[in-house]
């Protein structure tokens, strides 16, 4: 990577961690609340549609809902899920502890990620993570593409040379739309078809910088 690198952007699920098994949870007890929707989601389906906008999210994975019912839906799905990740929160990819250490010895770490508020502070308090984390940015927080939300971070934090680093095709393009290098973590949940630089384990990342 550039040597006049001074910030590293991480996106969150399928990045750091992979909550998904405590999500599909919450969501199915949500479910269970509402006679209009019968369905029962798996960790895959949550997987599938990680890195997406909320509001995107709830119609992809429930297009037979009206607006209302999502809406509803989605209420009571963030609150448990809410809960359930403070209790049981998600898995770490092997060795990020000691590769975020490693990393912040010269280069600023952030997170920004397509999360509805109080997400990243569930996955850094539960992991006890906050002191690695210059500062952070979710879509929730302004509703805001995550491309304008890796603008955003980079400017208040005066970064002349940022690099973000996802899963998806999503956070390539955001990526794009920030003008930032992109690092595919293909140990994710996602696939990019660009030609891009890539590690197969989130400890890689020692070698790369």
């Amino acid at each position: 990577m550039n040597q006049n690198t001074d910030g590293i952007i991480f996106d969150l699920d399928g990045t750091l961690w992979d909550c998904t098994p405590a999500i599909a949870e919450a969501w199915n007890a949500a479910i269970d609340q509402f006679d209009f929707v019968d369905q029962k989601l798996t960790a895959d389906d949550i997987r599938n549609v990680a890195g997406m906008p909320h509001d995107d999210i709830y119609e992809k994975l429930f297009p037979d809902l009206s607006p209302e019912q999502r809406q509803k839906l989605q209420k009571v799905s963030d609150q448990l899920q809410a809960e359930n990740l403070k209790e049981k929160g998600g898995e770490l990819y092997p060795e990020l502890k000691e590769t975020l250490e490693e990393l912040q010895k010269n280069y600023k770490l952030f997170i920004v990620s397509n999360c509805q508020v109080g997400y990243i502070n569930n996955f850094l308090e539960f992991h006890k993570l906050q002191h690695f984390f210059t500062d952070h940015a979710c879509y929730g927080d302004r509703n805001r593409p995550k491309g304008e939300n890796i603008k955003a971070v980079i400017e208040r934090n005066n970064l002349k040379d940022a690099v973000y680093i996802g899963d998806t095709k999503g956070d390539y393009e955001a990526s794009q739309q920030a003008e930032v290098p992109f690092v595919f973590a293909k140990y994710g949940f996602g696939e990019v078809a660009a030609d891009v630089q890539s590690i197969d384990s989130f400890a890689d990342l020692r070698k790369l910088f």
